[in-house]
């Protein structure tokens, strides 16, 4: 039964689980955006909220707890600068998920985990292809 448990234990064994949650969330705090299965990206926005949470607050206690879950200090100075200013007016709700489908292999449940506030880059190459196609009509209608 499962009841009162109160994570889940993803079948690994504690080092291994509190590593992989490290790593994804250093990765997720870096880009911004990353793609896993579906109960791993559940697992790894709890603990993120609650960085993104205690980053709101710049504080020389607050980034210590940060930077001792995170493996990266460029990544806890992007979090405290860049992250937890854009989710200052949040009360919560830090990230989404976004469902791809399954897995080829195993049919396993693929997600994107992002934060809420993520652009696509998308939008920065349509604009930048605009460009490029400007530039290169002048050129054809000079020569």
């Amino acid at each position: 039964m499962k009841h009162r448990r109160g994570f889940n234990p993803l079948e690994r064994r504690a080092a291994h689980r509190k590593a992989m949650v490290r790593n994804m969330m250093t990765s997720l705090f870096n880009k911004e955006r990353i793609k896993t299965t579906k109960t791993k990206a559940l697992e790894v926005r709890r603990f993120a909220e609650k960085l993104i949470t205690r980053a709101k607050v710049d504080s020389v206690y607050n980034r210590r707890i940060v930077s001792a879950r995170l493996y990266d200090e460029g990544v806890t100075a992007k979090l405290f600068n860049n992250i937890a200013p854009r989710m200052r007016e949040r009360n919560g709700g830090y990230t989404r998920i976004i469902k791809l489908g399954k897995r080829y292999g195993d049919a396993a449940e693929i997600v994107i985990l992002e934060l809420v506030d993520y652009k696509l880059d998308a939008e920065k190459t349509a604009s930048e292809e605009a460009g490029k196609k400007k530039k290169g009509e002048k050129n054809v209608q000079s020569a």
